[in-house]
């Protein structure tokens, strides 16, 4: 089988591991000279902690499974089983994070409630003041500027791998073929369109109703920290945003304690996870509505700074990147992707969110399996 799968980022390049798995040769079409979007705009999470149950955590998990298999293979990926921990400081957040231990299905994502001496056992880097920290195990880490090079590397040695880099595809050629707008046809027996957050152009008329809006966050990272951070790291806000925590307790600490006044505006949360040269990967926000900015602003980052100094204990180093990235979200978020047929061979998988980077390898392996690849 010959599969062309359009779309350089992580969701399109697990699409062509798995099919270069199965044996199949395949052609990958990127618009760019290298991908741009979200994949490499994020934190390289494997993100277990936050999922909601049922559909959206067996994916999880077994994308944790898959990511943890083909670090093996892929050193370049630097996959880190580093886990994480989510400081508290009060008992509102402390009874969050206790009614999250509770679920039934906290052994499976290594959920446990730890004291602020054990969490600094586990991650010596965190001097600053909490009561104690929600503790998840199956937390990961990979790269994510350098995954997909490190990926297209080992396709390559298959020998059934070929990168067609700086192509836009305009249009369909018939059953499982595109057009690239410099008029070359690529054709196949099926034709993955993993385009992330670009909507528009063929994927607009192929799926005018497409369930799926465009999500913007800012980040920064930090030269280094001088020091192991040997977790990610989350605040409560996060509890805020990630269906895993909901409960009562949640309900009362909505009720009864607001976000401060920057991340209310921001939609914002904590996350952080130190990178291999030793920087911090910090955000962010969300923003939900169209047109986005085209400039990031200030009031986000010194909050999180403000946030993560209190974490630490000391001083960040200086922030050398900021950035703005766009992600697809399915509008019912309670859907981990959207999976289209959308013309004879051509199948569109798009609308991960923040799912994406954790989830890819579960959602390339399910495409996979539909398609009797």
């Amino acid at each position: 089988m010959r599969v062309i799968v359009v779309g350089g980022g992580v969701v399109g390049t697990m699409h062509a591991w798995q099919a270069v798995q199965r044996g199949h040769e395949v052609v990958q079409i990127e618009r760019e000279a290298e991908a741009r979007g979200a994949s490499l705009r994020n934190f390289g999470q494997i993100w277990v902690s936050g999922r909601a149950g049922g559909e959206e955590l067996d994916t999880a998990l077994r994308a944790r499974e898959l990511w943890e298999r083909i670090g093996a293979e892929v050193p370049g990926l630097g996959f880190r089983a580093i886990g994480s921990l989510t400081p508290v400081r009060n008992a509102r957040e402390y009874a969050v994070a206790e009614a999250a231990a509770a679920r039934p299905d906290a052994a499976a994502r290594g959920y446990e409630l730890v004291s602020a001496a054990e969490a600094r056992a586990v991650n010596p880097a965190l001097r600053g003041a909490f009561e104690a920290a929600l503790w998840c195990e199956r937390d990961a880490a990979v790269e994510p500027r350098t995954a997909q090079l490190h990926l297209r590397e080992a396709l390559r040695a298959s020998g059934r791998y070929t990168f067609v880099p700086g192509r836009e595809v305009r249009d369909l050629a018939g059953p499982g073929a595109v057009r690239d707008d410099h008029g070359d046809v690529h054709r196949g027996d099926a034709v993955v369109l993993a385009t992330g957050a670009w909507l528009s152009g063929l994927v607009r008329e192929l799926a005018p109703e497409l369930p799926v809006r465009r999500v913007r966050l800012q980040m920064m990272q930090t030269a280094p920290l001088g020091e192991p951070l040997t977790t990610s790291v989350a605040d409560a806000d996060s509890f805020r945003y990630y269906p895993a925590y909901r409960s009562d307790a949640l309900d009362a600490l909505n009720a009864e304690q607001a976000q401060a006044p920057v991340a209310a505006a921001h939609k914002m949360q904590l996350l952080m996870v130190q990178r291999q040269d030793g920087g911090l990967t910090i955000g962010d926000t969300h923003e939900y509505e169209h047109p986005f900015a085209f400039d990031t602003l200030e009031d986000p980052y010194d909050h999180l700074t403000q946030v993560v100094e209190s974490f630490l204990g000391r001083p960040l180093p200086k922030i050398r990147h900021r950035w703005a990235g766009v992600y697809a979200q399915c509008t019912d978020t309670t859907r981990v992707v959207h999976r289209q047929q959308v013309a004879d061979g051509v199948w569109l998988v798009t609308g991960p969110g923040g799912r994406g980077m954790t989830c890819s390898p579960a959602i390339a392996e399910t495409t996979a399996n539909e398609l009797g690849w």
